[in-house]
């Protein structure tokens, strides 16, 4: 019976509180995202798939980026499955493939990652990333960070670079709805002086039907505790301009304040249009970017990082831009 509520529970995007967010809601997007910091060598790579749903087949948005190098190689794959029963993901007939420990995504010669990811440190609490929203029904977007850490090893061959990677950190989160929202900013980083430190945070315009409001939240590890902003138990404000960001959030006993300035030309990823069977080129992330947040309270952390993801997107305009 729990478990068939649950299953009932989940086609609303929503989960109950202990819910596993990782399988397949059957939502018109369900977005998987892997960044990969290697701190030894200052390389980053993230690598991301979105399975869209659509009448005549589902297919994938799949993408991989790295910095240094400046590199994006992106694809539109069809035969996209998201399981509903575990956390396994396809598409592109073996172009794609990820699981808990694993990520797979081949485009061709240039455009190859392979990673085995181990001694993960995954979402301890029983709502996700956006804490009571997690579990309301019927919203446009659900986000859930669910590896704050771990050890990632492998390859990636990209453009004309051939790494591998040795003890590599890991994070990795999950979106999923009825697409990405009108406008969007995310950020995430590791790369600090203490490798128990992560930090992620996002925010964008959160609809239900008719409602729609502006909505941000922020996550940070240090060590064995996991502190989640999230509105209504915190407040969370974010500000940027594309080029910096900066997050003030207080709650459950902390305060936390986070400055995020862009290095170089931001890379352009692919942004999944599921009803209309294509990509946009509407989302800019700079991969090696600076970052210093402050936590102060019941868990503190000082710390600054080159290595951060910092993040704006838009869905385009009625006339394509």
């Amino acid at each position: 019976m729990i478990d068939r509520l649950d299953a009932l529970y989940r086609r609303t995007g929503a989960n109950l509180p202990d819910g596993d967010p990782l399988p397949s809601h059957g939502a018109q997007m369900e977005g998987y995202f892997w960044r990969v910091t290697d701190v030894a060598s200052s390389r980053v790579v993230v690598v991301l798939c979105g399975v869209n749903r659509h009448p005549d087949g589902d297919w994938a948005t799949v993408a991989i980026a790295a910095e240094p190098g400046g590199v994006v190689r992106s694809a539109v794959l069809p035969r996209a499955i998201s399981r509903r029963d575990a956390f396994v993901v396809t598409a592109g007939d073996g172009a794609f493939r990820a699981t808990a420990t694993h990520v797979h995504l081949d485009l061709g010669g240039d455009a190859v990652v392979d990673l085995t990811i181990d001694r993960t440190v995954v979402w301890p609490h029983a709502l996700g990333g956006g804490g009571i929203f997690s579990a309301v029904p019927f919203l446009g977007q659900y986000w859930h960070p669910h590896v704050l850490g771990g050890v990632v090893s492998g390859q990636a061959s990209i453009g004309t670079e051939r790494w591998t990677f040795d003890g590599a950190e890991i994070y990795a989160e999950k979106n999923w709805g009825a697409g990405f929202p009108e406008r969007w900013w995310w950020g995430q980083a590791q790369g600090f002086e203490r490798p128990d430190v992560c930090v992620a945070f996002g925010g964008g315009r959160l609809t239900a039907g008719r409602l729609a409001i502006t909505v941000g939240g922020a996550v940070v590890r240090v060590g064995d505790d996991v502190v989640r902003f999230a509105p209504p138990f915190s407040t969370v404000r974010s500000s940027t301009d594309g080029t910096r960001w900066e997050v003030r959030a207080r709650g459950h006993g902390c305060r936390l304040h986070l400055v995020g300035v862009g290095v170089g030309e931001p890379h352009v990823l692919p942004v999944p249009l599921p009803a209309e069977r294509r990509n946009v080129d509407t989302d800019f992330e700079f991969l090696a970017a600076h970052m210093t947040i402050e936590l102060t309270g019941a868990v503190q952390y000082s710390g600054e990082t080159d290595l951060a993801g910092l993040e704006t997107g838009h869905r385009p305009a009625p006339d394509g831009r």
